[in-house]
């Protein structure tokens, strides 16, 4: 993703994210699984998928994938391909856990607007309300007061460590991004991100950062409870998940993390560092199987594919968990395009990218979609309007992320 600033018409900022063969021959796939519907058209689309993922590997782009397409709530593709773990060649499997970086938000977003629906939090919320000494100081040395719509939309003044120059403050203070330094509780993670004075004031400018994970602070708080305990209780129990949580709850199943590399991905050791629009992201793959880590809400959790796309169905076609002028809300694109949160014509809701313009983003997707991934090699997207839902979870960062294979798997899936 590139960063950039604009200015909205309002006169608010914005900052914007926007071959040789593989060593052995990598294991065939899982037969696609299709759902009632003309034989033609869900064969085509699994010939576009299954070449895209297939030159994929063979380009050593990717390690391995497990990709599901659902089209009006029935699954009418299913493939695992690659391998898990490529040293020991070990194939990848459709119920492999993947640790999900930053596919962790939409899990938290969703907990927080279960927590609004029951009335036990509210969009305006000042973050004092729940965690009296989060106050970081705006750029005129004041605490301006930060809302939950203003976490919700990353909106609040905060950033990553990755997003900011090798010196800055988040690097200074030793802030964790969620994806490293197991070793710090969320009680200091958050001190010290308080300590880091604000990139903006609340409310004037769009930056992705770590708010979700302060925003999982507040739903741990408003639950009275952990937040793993809260989630599970708000949405990954209630849709039934075995697999997903902000822990690894079989290791024999973890996909081996990979990270981009020439002439092919490369094995994550005990801390890996991979390039990103121009700086260097740390991760620690151990941190989930580590008990000291704390549960970071912008980044904490693992999981498969079906269960990601379980949260994602319920969020597309309204089921249950939420009531559809929630899950409406969750969808609008509170920050207008002008932001291109994933490029031009792109905004943001509550929980991912909001598709406004879809010519300005050479996307065939519907106007309404929403969209994020996850830095360990993760795309999802949900298009309410053609009934689609997509969940792409790769074991390499970050092709499987911002790579030619999230368009190549979405070009596929639309067809020509």
């Amino acid at each position: 993703m590139k960063l950039k600033t604009l200015t909205l018409a309002s006169g608010i900022a914005v900052s914007a994210a926007s071959p040789a063969a593989a060593a052995g021959t990598p294991p065939t796939h899982t037969p696609a699984a299709r759902a009632a519907g003309p034989a033609s058209t869900e064969a085509a689309l699994a010939a576009r998928l299954d070449a895209a993922i297939e030159r994929a590997i063979a380009e050593q782009r990717i390690v391995g994938a497990v990709v599901l397409v659902a089209r009006d709530g029935q699954v009418v593709y299913r493939r695992a391909a690659g391998f898990a773990d490529r040293e020991a060649r070990t194939p990848m499997r459709q119920d492999a856990i993947f640790l999900l970086a930053s596919v962790t938000k939409p899990f938290v977003a969703t907990a927080a607007m279960r927590l609004v629906e029951q009335g036990r939090l509210r969009l305006d919320d000042p973050v004092t309300r729940w965690l009296p000494g989060f106050q970081p100081k705006g750029p005129d040395g004041t605490s301006p007061a930060i809302t939950l719509h203003q976490l919700l939309t990353h909106t609040a003044g905060l950033t990553y460590d990755f997003l900011e120059p090798a010196d800055g403050p988040y690097h200074r203070l030793g802030v964790s991004s969620g994806l490293d330094r197991p070793d710090l509780s969320l009680e200091e993670n958050l001190r010290r991100l308080a300590a880091a004075p604000l990139s903006s004031p609340p409310g004037t400018r769009w930056g992705y950062s770590m708010a979700t994970d302060v925003l999982g602070a507040v739903v741990a708080r408003a639950a009275g409870k952990p937040l793993p305990d809260a989630v599970k209780e708000l949405v990954t129990a209630p849709l039934g998940m075995k697999d997903t949580a902000f822990s690894v709850v079989d290791r024999r199943r973890l996909a081996t993390p990979y990270g981009d590399g020439e002439p092919r991905p490369q094995r994550m050791g005990a801390e890996h560092s991979v390039a990103f629009n121009g700086a260097q992201v740390r991760f620690v793959p151990g941190r989930l199987l580590d008990a000291r880590a704390h549960p970071s809400g912008g980044a904490g959790m693992a999981g498969t594919a079906d269960d990601v796309l379980a949260l994602l169905e319920a969020l597309r076609g309204n089921g249950g968990l939420l009531r559809p002028d929630t899950v409406a809300s969750m969808f609008k694109a509170h920050v207008g395009p002008e932001a291109q949160t994933q490029g031009p014509g792109w905004g943001f809701g509550y929980a991912g990218a909001v598709l406004v313009d879809p010519a300005s983003a050479r996307s065939p997707q519907s106007a309404g979609t929403m969209q994020w991934g996850g830095a360990y090699g993760h795309n999802w997207f949900i298009d309410r309007a053609k009934g689609l839902t997509v969940v792409a979870l790769t074991n390499t960062t970050f092709e499987g992320m911002t790579g030619r294979f999230t368009t190549d798997v979405r070009d596929a899936v639309y067809g020509p």
